[in-house]
């Protein structure tokens, strides 16, 4: 039986002397700073943060136009600016490699419901970049134009925001599966002149036409006036839509491009990148807006120090276009590697798909969900027994908070050998808060630590540091790939409202959190989300732990609401696994399990059957709107049906909510 903290690997010394960490910090001491481990040099990077970020710039050896003005600005957050005086380009860093090694070699594996698996090269991918930005070029795309894709998770998308950041015009992206009401939520915020779009998709065996969606979407987006269509459901698709519709090969159908005949469009520290948008469950959306500098620094520091992406390496992470994790797939490449893509059901027609590709990828590092292991477990898969992982060095547990089990079940399943870490992070800063190194051991059900160059902290209610103690996940010092804005925000009034409005000045990020003295973190899910039973603060994770342990369960949702009467109603929503029951006796089990491994405040007050639980099209469990619904609300108002991945989930749960109500 593990126990959380328990010791369940350390790194073996031959592999920890191979580390890019441990590497960077012999640079570092070359030049006469020297770190005794990862906390002392964690709090170099937090006490100094421009000399930390300064290091990086150097020690990856950043491409780059102009005189560094100033590293880090004295504005504070969330006007601070990084490189200031500096031009630089973030596709031209994810293909510098191109022609640094052999150019026939591969850069992206990908395969999908659709299509079966292949790879494109360097050279290929590299060619299709620079004839593509050199057509969206003489077309009159340039710097600062929004260019956004309804695309999957397919080496066109890939090429397509490759070619839009190389000549500096901003990107963004939703999933073709996103409904058109979900993406015109997002792409009329920022005005986009081009679209690209596929003309549908397959998901779990079963074909999805988009074009009424997209026609839908187009019609809400008047500033429109190129639409590049990528058949992709139908390869021979020749649809036309009102405005110019130009095919995506006609794009490429141009002379080669040789890399050095092509000029990176190198822009300044506040030049957006790309827009990133929040889940908008309620309310539109936020706009994120990402500059070049700041991603390419964090890209590399969490490349290679907290995934530690080697060269020759290939990251595969199960991601749609509407996740922030898409955008971390470059870090293959970033990092001279491969990047692994995949589009469908993650579990169609079994869950050992995702193992198959990482198998079939020589796959060094993997992330995946809690979620989908359980989905693993409960189908009896053991992947290190079932495929060959031989070539997989970590496995990353991200998405959601991982129990102590979960990293026992990594262990035993996937190999005694790998790296297992859980990380958090944030579509806010494109990357992970708290995070990992093989400096330190993995312990059950902990994250490491934060990350370098990120003052995380726990604070309580009144803005004090606690350690021990569950506090709000704040951040007390800027990091560069922190937001440049929110599209539209000019004067920062939402952008500080909604980071910045408990504790002026320090970051609050929106979870609650827990640190213990050796510097492990738990996130215990969204503040907005805790369940707070008679006064007392618990965090839903902890529910879902024990309720994990279950195989009678597939899935589970706990909310808790404060009644009239001055008192709490909290319940326990189950989604049964296939052929099980949810009877009496196990309802009484499931009571004693919460009961006898956290406390009588975690019983909840009814354990109710739901045919589905709500999530979101990321597929984080939607506890918020469901606890609206509980205190009242009118469906329509506690989330965008566009923006859940499974709506009649939620009209189950509203018409849960009027019968308890009537």
């Amino acid at each position: 039986m593990v126990s959380e903290g328990d010791i369940l690997w350390e790194c073996p010394e031959d592999r920890l002397a191979e580390t890019n960490i441990v590497k960077y910090l012999g640079w570092l001491a070359e030049r006469g700073r020297r770190f005794d481990g990862y906390w002392d040099l964690w709090q170099w990077s937090v006490d100094d943060p421009s000399a930390f970020w300064q290091s990086l710039w150097d020690y990856f050896e950043i491409l780059h136009d102009g005189e560094i003005d100033a590293v880090m600005t004295a504005d504070p957050m969330p006007r601070t600016r990084w490189f200031t005086g500096t031009r630089l380009n973030y596709a031209e860093h994810v293909l510098r490699h191109e022609t640094t090694g052999d150019p026939s070699r591969a850069m992206l594996h990908h395969s999908s419901e659709c299509r079966t698996a292949a790879t494109m090269s360097w050279a290929e991918v590299g060619s299709a970049v620079r004839r593509l930005a050199t057509s969206l070029r003489d077309r009159g795309i340039g710097p600062g134009d929004r260019v956004v894709a309804y695309m999957p998770n397919i080496p066109e998308t890939v090429i397509a925001m490759l070619a839009t950041t190389a000549i500096g015009a901003t990107w963004s992206s939703a999933a073709p599966e996103f409904g058109a009401q979900t993406v015109i939520d997002r792409f009329a915020q920022i005005e986009p002149k081009l679209v690209f779009a596929v003309d549908g998709y397959r998901y779990g065996g079963k074909d999805y036409d988009r074009s009424a969606d997209l026609a839908t979407i187009l019609a809400a987006l008047p500033g429109v006036e190129t639409l590049v269509t990528v058949p992709y459901l139908n390869e021979s698709s020749t649809e036309c839509f009102a405005r110019e519709t130009i095919a995506w090969e006609a794009l490429l159908n141009r002379p080669e491009i040789a890399p050095d005949a092509f000029a990176y469009e190198r822009v300044a520290s506040d030049h957006p990148l790309w827009i990133l948008f929040s889940s908008g469950t309620t309310g539109l959306p936020k706009p994120i807006t990402h500059g070049h500098h700041g991603i390419v620094l964090e890209h590399y520091k969490s490349a290679a120090f907290h995934f530690e992406l080697q060269r020759n390496g290939a990251l595969f992470f199960y991601s749609t276009t509407g996740w922030m994790v898409w955008n971390t797939l470059m870090w293959g490449p970033l990092m001279d590697g491969r990047a692994v893509l995949y589009d469908g059901h993650p579990a169609h027609p079994d869950a050992t798909l995702l193992w198959r590709i990482a198998a079939d990828t020589r796959a060094t590092v993997m992330g995946v969900s809690p979620t989908y292991i359980q989905m693993v477990r409960q189908q009896g898969i053991v992947p290190g027994r079932d495929v060959d992982l031989s070539a997989l060095q970590s496995v990353m547990l991200v998405g959601s908070p991982s129990t102590p089990e979960t990293f026992a079940w990594a262990y035993e399943a996937i190999g005694p050998d790998i790296w297992a870490s859980s990380q958090s992070g944030g579509t806010e800063f494109c990357s992970g808060i708290l995070a990992g190194s093989p400096l330190l051991p993995t312990r059950a059900g902990e994250i490491q630590a934060p990350g370098l160059g990120t003052a995380a902290r726990a604070y309580s209610e009144e803005g004090t540091p606690v350690t021990d103690e569950v506090g709000e996940l704040v951040l007390e010092k800027p990091m560069p790939s922190m937001p440049l804005f929110l599209w539209g925000d000019d004067n920062f009034a939402r952008y500080t409202d909604s980071y910045f409005d408990t504790y002026p000045g320090i970051w609050r990020h929106g979870d609650r959190v827990r640190f213990n003295a050796h510097g492990g973190g738990f996130v215990l899910g969204r503040s907005d989300a805790t369940l707070n039973r008679f006064g007392v603060r618990i965090g839903s994770a902890e529910i879902y732990r024990t309720i994990e342990t279950f195989p009678e369960i597939a899935d589970s949702l706990i909310v808790c609401v404060e009644e009239d009467s001055g008192g709490y109603y909290m319940p326990l929503f189950v989604k049964m696994a296939e052929a099980r029951a949810l009877t009496d006796d196990l309802k009484t089990e499931i009571a004693r399990r919460l009961r006898a491994d956290r406390s009588p405040r975690h019983v909840p007050d009814e354990i109710v059957e739901a045919p589905d639980i709500p999530a979101t099209l990321t597929g984080k469990k939607m506890e918020v709107p469901v606890r609206k619904l509980l205190l009242g609300a009118a469906p329509e108002t506690v989330a965008s049906r566009d923006a859940t991945k499974n709506p009649e989930a939620l009209d189950w749960f509203a018409a849960f909510a009027a019968k308890r109500a009537s």
